[in-house]
């Protein structure tokens, strides 16, 4: 038996939480979003489920460019 799993999402699963976005917010443009809006964003993803505590900028930032390239090189 094959049991579909929904991946968890996490500040360090930077992929796979701008796959999210993409996939969530799919008008939203990631140059015009601040760091803290996208903490916001994140966090509100229904599978997101890391210590909202523990975000860095950096991380906030390499989520931030990966959307970004993820919508511009498709």
């Amino acid at each position: 038996m094959i049991h579909n799993q929904i991946m968890q999402l996490y500040w360090d699963t930077t992929y796979a939480v701008a796959v999210a976005l993409i996939e969530h917010y799919p008008d939203l443009n990631p140059v015009e979003i601040g760091l803290v809006e996208l903490a916001d964003l994140v966090e509100a993803l229904p599978n997101f489920v890391d210590d909202t505590a523990v975000v860095t900028e950096r991380m906030l930032t390499d989520i931030q460019i990966t959307w970004y390239e993820e919508i511009t090189n498709p």
